[in-house]
Formats: C-alpha cells, structure tokens, sequence
C-alpha cells in the first residue's frame, strides 16, 4: 500500500517513521509513505498558504491553490483521498479495515483556523479521530497510518490482529505475563491448566465480562448467541461452572509441580 500524506510540517514524521512495526513496513516494503510539503507548490510570491477568513474572522485558512496542485500531482484516480476534518465520520476499527484494502491513499492535514471550503469536492471523505480539537492534522494522520498499516498483510502476525479489541462485538480479555504472582496478585490459575478449549471459552467469558463493564456501548443492541447468553448467566450468578471447576483442577496440579 502507497500511503500520501500532504502536510506543512513533514520533519513531524522523522520519529514516528522510524520505530517499531511502521519502520519494518516500509523496510520489507509492505507499505510506502509518501510525505509531501504543499508549501511547495504554492504560487504565492511570498511562499505562504494561508490567507485571513474572506468576511473577516479569527485565524488563517489554508488556500485551495497550494492544496490542489499538490493532490495532483500526487495522485491518480484510483487514489482514494482523506481530509482530516471534525465534520467527518468518526474513524473506527470498520473503516480502518476498509481502508486496508485500498492500494493507494492520500491523507490531507489541515491547520490553521481551516481550509478553504472549495477544496473538499476534490476528495473522497472527511474522517475525524474524535471530537477534541488538535493543533494540526499531523496527529491525527499518525492515528490512520498505524491502524491502517497494521492490517496490511505480513506487517504483523495474522492471530494477533484476529485477537484484538474491535475485531469483535467485546473488548480484548485481560491478558497477563510471568511471574505467577506480583505483589499479592496472580495470574489465574486457568490459564496454567493447559486445556486450550477451556481457556478460549474462559477468555470469552471474561471478554464479555469487561464490555459490560468498561464499553456495555459497544453491544447496545448486539444479538447474542446461545453460547454468549449461557456465559452472561454465568457471570450473572457469580458462581464458578463445573467445566471451570474441572480445568481449574488441572491447573492446580501444573501450580504446583512448577
């Protein structure tokens, strides 16, 4: 995937592109990113991009000639092209798959008090990361270059995407390393039993558990399953199962031989 970004500040990017899985992306060639300045391309005898609110009013607001010779040159039709805007959608999980499978995106971040209005008939879709207000668009399209990348295939492990908060109708289980106990607190004993089918459905269990408790939004008007529904009982009734109690028995033996 080509991802383009059109931005007055590029040298923001120097950190963020150069650690972690965004780095080996682009080093394996599973994604490029493409950073462009459209200071650059602006006719404006004094080089700037940005002139008073026509009407008057507070602040700057980007100009459309610098933007769209910049989106030309940059882009084709088959590029699918953003504007960071507060009016648009809220990004999610949904749209950062669907945007996944777009071989070619181009990103526009806006600053100032804003841009001028002319320009958005050019572009695909306003996408917002949430309602606060940023200085610029920069940390914004931080936000979509990671989710997006992320889903690209090979940039990291199948499983671990498929486990993932969002990639379902609940929240990810509570997940725990070595040692066994940490200042009075331990691991649950479950997870030593060994009994993988158990321990799916325990993860379940508790995955449900915490959406109820920290994001009951997320399954407002969710159908559960009969599996879901005997799982809610569960955790409704505070009592431990028979298919708990049996795999916590095996857990307990592996405790305590280890």
């Amino acid at each position: 995937m080509k991802i383009t970004v059109l931005t007055l500040f590029p040298e923001m990017y120097d950190s963020f592109l150069s650690n972690s899985i965004i780095k080996r992306a682009i080093a394996r060639n599973l994604i490029e990113i493409k950073l462009v300045n459209f200071r650059n391309y602006t006719t404006n005898k004094y080089h700037r991009v940005d002139s008073p609110p026509v009407g008057g009013g507070a602040g700057l607001i980007l100009m459309c000639q610098p933007i769209i010779d910049a989106l030309k040159d940059n882009s084709s039709d088959s590029t699918h092209k953003i504007v960071l805007s507060p009016r648009g959608s809220v990004f999610n999980q949904q749209k950062a798959i669907h945007l996944s499978k777009k071989d070619e995106i181009l990103i526009l971040c806006g600053h100032y008090e804003g841009i001028d209005e002319r320009i958005y008939k050019y572009f695909d879709e306003e996408i917002s990361i949430g309602d606060y207000i940023l200085t610029g668009g920069e940390t914004a399209s931080f936000v979509l270059i990671d989710a997006i990348s992320r889903l690209i295939k090979g940039v990291i492990s199948e499983d671990s995407i498929k486990e993932e908060t969002f990639n379902s109708p609940f929240i990810e289980y509570p997940q725990y390393a070595e040692p066994y106990e940490f200042e009075g607190e331990y691991v649950p004993d479950i997870l030593y039993s060994g009994n993988h089918q158990a321990i799916e459905k325990y993860r379940l269990k508790k995955s449900i558990e915490y959406t109820f408790k920290y994001r009951p939004d997320l399954i407002k008007d969710y159908q559960f399953s009969k599996k879901e529904k005997e799982l809610i009982e569960e955790i409704n009734s505070n009592k431990t199962p028979s298919w708990e109690e049996k795999t916590l028995l095996n857990a307990k033996k592996f405790i305590k031989n280890h």
